[in-house]
């Protein structure tokens, strides 16, 4: 059989360190098509482009990268990965990895990253999706230590498949490459953000405000991601995008809704 098609996309741009290294990744395990925002797209969950128009570009921004078809566009993450499986590639792809994110997507980050949501569209297609992600915000983080965990997990999915319904969230602590222990397939853990808004106003005498919060974990459990997180393991989350909470529905019923 030939090589396995495989879509790289992201939510921090299509020049985007973790995206760079994300490719160079692939390309030694299969045919890499990138399908990339244009700009920074961080934080912009499942948000599609409904009332403007969308632009793609062909491009190469890494002349390392030959022989990869790589096209930026004005859209968000979930817009990227709609255009590159309904236009821009020749066939479905075998699979589609999202990041390398520059910040946690564990936990509850889940819900408002753009990374995952892109992998998320992936797998509402059909096709078998990641979502990695690197705990430093830093532009220039060494993505160096995450290679051989990346490139085990995408071929590990690619030998096995994921089970349907399902897309794998992937976080990797920032760590040396000598002190990461290994990988635990673990729950999402409970946790949320204490936020509050920094009201200032600007020299016409407007207010506005910039979002900031503390990260507060609830969950004490040792088989979580902020677990594996903070005891030097990457974490992999099966997460579904079927949202019912089944366990409420008998609950629901017992209501008088006649």
């Amino acid at each position: 059989m030939g090589k396995p098609l495989i879509l790289v996309t992201n939510d921090d741009g299509i020049t985007a360190p973790g995206l760079r290294a994300l490719v160079s990744y692939m390309k030694e395990i299969g045919d890499v098509v990138v399908v990339a925002p244009d700009s920074p797209q961080s934080g912009m969950g499942h948000a599609i482009t409904l009332d403007s128009t969308l632009y793609s570009k062909k491009m190469q921004v890494d002349l390392s990268h030959t022989g990869t078809e790589e096209y930026s566009c004005s859209g968000t993450p979930a817009d990227c990965v709609k255009l590159g499986l309904q236009e821009l590639l020749e066939r479905k792809p075998d699979i589609c990895v999202s990041g390398i994110n520059h910040g946690s997507n564990s936990s509850i980050n889940v819900i408002y990253s753009g990374t995952m949501s892109a992998a998320i569209e992936a797998g509402i297609e059909g096709v078998p999706a990641i979502g990695f992600s690197l705990c430093d915000y830093n532009w220039e983080a060494d993505f160096a230590p995450s290679e051989k965990y990346v490139k085990k997990i995408v071929r590990e999915a690619l030998k096995f498949g994921i089970p349907k319904g399902v897309v794998l969230n992937v976080n990797i602590p920032k760590l040396p490459k000598k002190e990461i222990k290994g990988i635990k397939v673990c729950r999402q853990a409970k946790a949320n953000w204490k936020e509050k808004f920094d009201k200032r106003t600007n020299p016409m005498g407007k207010d506005y405000y910039w979002l900031t919060g503390e990260f507060e974990l609830l969950d004490k459990g040792e088989d979580t991601d902020e677990w594996a997180l903070a005891n030097g393991y990457i974490s992999v989350v099966p997460t579904q995008f079927d949202l019912t909470a089944h366990h409420a529905i008998q609950d629901i019923n017992n209501w008088n809704l006649k």
